[in-house]
C-alpha cells in the first residue's frame, strides 16, 4: 500500500474532515478518529478512508485506538490533533464549571493524551513522524465570552513548542495551525446570522470567514517533506485578523 498513515482526530466533520479529505486526495491512508462512530464511518466511506472510535479524553480509549490503527492500517506516521470544542460561552465569572472542565478535557487533555500515545509509538518504531495541532488565533487575540476556549488553545500552542523541542531528536516534527473563524458545523449559527457574521468579517482585513479549504493546504504542507526544516511553529490562517 502506498501513502502514509495519517490519523485525524475529530475527522468526521468540520476542519478535521476537510483535512482528512486533503490527505486522502494526496494519496495517503487516512484514518478518521472520532467519538461519534456513525459519523466517522460515514466520512470514512465517503473518503475511502478508515474509521476508529476514540474518546480522546480517555487514555485507555486512545491507547486502544492507536493500537487498532497500527493493526489495520499500519503505525501512525502523521498525526493531526484536530478534535476540539467550545461547549458554550460566557463571562469567566459566571461560566459553568462543567463547561470549563469539558473544554479542558477535550482540547488540552485530549491533545496531550493522543500526542503522548502516538509519539510514543513513533519513538518505539523509529518513525520520523509529523504532528500538526489545530489551535486558534484566540490563543493570541481574546474575545469576551470565550476565555475558557482560548486558554486551552494557548495551552495547545505551548504543548506544540515543547513537543517540538522534546521530539526533534527522534526526527519527529511538531507544528500548529491557528485558524481564525472557519465555516464549519460548530460555527453554523454564526454563519446563518447576518449581523453576527458581518461583525466577525468586519474584524478580518481580507473580509471573509475562512472555509476548511483555506485551512487544509497548510496542514498538508506542514506534514510534507517540503516542511522538513520547520518545527515548533504555530502559523495563523486568519485573513489578517491578528493584524487588527
Amino acid at each position: 500500500m502506498s501513502g502514509r498513515v495519517v490519523l485525524v482526530t475529530g475527522g468526521a466533520s468540520g476542519i478535521g474532515r476537510g483535512v482528512a479529505a486533503a490527505f486522502a486526495a494526496a494519496g495517503d491512508r487516512v484514518v478518521i478518529a472520532d467519538r461519534d462512530a456513525e459519523a466517522a464511518a460515514r466520512a470514512a466511506k465517503e473518503l475511502d478512508a478508515l474509521a476508529v472510535t476514540v474518546d480522546i479524553t480517555d487514555p485507555a480509549s486512545v491507547a486502544a485506538g492507536v493500537a487498532q490503527v497500527a493493526e489495520t492500517a499500519g503505525p501512525v506516521e502523521v498525526l493531526i490533533n484536530n478534535a476540539g470544542l467550545v461547549a458554550g460561552g460566557g463571562p469567566l465569572v459566571s461560566l459553568p464549571m462543567e463547561v470549563f472542565d469539558t473544554v479542558v478535557a477535550v482540547n488540552l487533555r485530549g491533545t496531550f493524551t493522543v500526542t503522548q500515545a502516538v509519539a510514543g509509538q513513533m519513538i518505539e518504531r523509529g518513525t520520523r513522524g509529523r504532528i500538526v495541532n489545530i489551535s486558534s488565533i484566540g490563543s493570541r487575540q481574546p474575545t469576551a465570552g470565550l476565555g475558557h476556549y482560548e486558554a486551552t488553545k494557548a495551552a495547545v500552542d505551548a504543548l506544540t513548542r515543547t513537543s517540538a523541542l522534546e521530539l526533534a531528536g527522534y526526527g519527529i516534527r511538531v507544528n500548529g495551525v491557528a485558524p481564525g473563524p472557519v465555516h464549519t458545523p460548530m460555527t453554523a449559527g454564526l454563519m446563518e446570522n447576518p449581523e453576527a457574521r458581518a461583525a466577525w468579517e468586519s474584524r478580518i482585513p481580507l473580509g471573509k470567514i475562512a472555509t476548511t479549504d483555506d485551512i487544509a493546504p497548510l496542514v498538508v504542507f506542514l506534514a510534507s517533506a517540503q516542511a522538513d526544516h520547520i518545527t515548533g511553529a504555530v502559523i495563523q490562517v486568519d485573513g489578517g485578523q491578528l493584524l487588527t
